[in-house]
């Protein structure tokens, strides 16, 4: 999941704004902070380059005052658990995770005590991430691109696109665990709204989006 590079500078906002957590959560932190960045896709030299713009407007530059370490999964959800258990036992400063609510929901099940900085698809509330939008508690803030809303107005532009078709096909990446469950919960209802039949295809790699097609 991509996002805008607006979005981009208010996730670095949020990471920049972690610096004001308690002192005691920062008290054990090496000289240079660590930001343990996890994203479960692929490489995005484009939302990478935006990333390292928004550190350095807000007073980050990488190799002198803070370091981040790049995770890219490739899709591998399975290696989220893990990865999270040796970002906390090495008590990095802060956990981002911009695009994903999986690896923010891993990151949220291995600590209580990092902050971390999350880009999720749904409202945070019903992940559990915070109990408050207006003020996230815990150590958890961030922001939602509520895309399952967004799905649905872009189900209603296909459909004013191409008022003909009755049955739509949607792809599902089974391994998305919290995002396929969501996506196979509610995007029959908004295809219901529109007397849309919906066709829901499995599409974890790419050998099988190309299937799909």
């Amino acid at each position: 999941m991509l996002f805008d590079q607006l979005h981009r500078r208010e996730f670095i906002t949020l990471i920049g704004g972690a610096a004001a957590w308690p002192l005691a959560a920062r008290a054990q932190q090496p000289a240079m902070p660590v930001v343990g960045f996890v994203n479960a896709g692929s490489s995005d030299a484009r939302g990478l380059a935006a990333f390292r713009k928004g550190l350095n407007e807000a007073g980050y530059v990488e190799g002198q005052n803070v370091r981040v370490e790049y995770h890219w999964l490739e899709g591998q959800f399975d290696r989220l658990p893990s990865l999270m258990a040796d970002l906390v036992r090495r008590r990095v400063a802060v956990i981002a995770t911009p695009a994903g609510n999986f690896a923010t929901l891993a990151a949220k099940a291995a600590t209580t005590t990092i902050p971390i900085v999350f880009g999720v698809g749904e409202d945070p509330v019903k992940l559990g991430l915070v109990t408050n939008l207006a003020r996230p508690d815990g150590n958890t803030t961030g922001i939602s691109f509520f895309t399952l809303e967004v799905a649905a107005k872009r189900l209603g532009l296909l459909h004013d696109l191409v008022p003909r078709a009755v049955r739509i096909a949607v792809l599902v990446n089974p391994a998305n665990v919290p995002t396929a469950e969501a996506t196979l919960r509610d995007m029959p209802e908004a295809a219901r709204a529109l007397g849309l039949q919906i066709q829901f295809l499995n599409a974890s790699t790419l050998r099988e989006i190309e299937a799909a097609r």
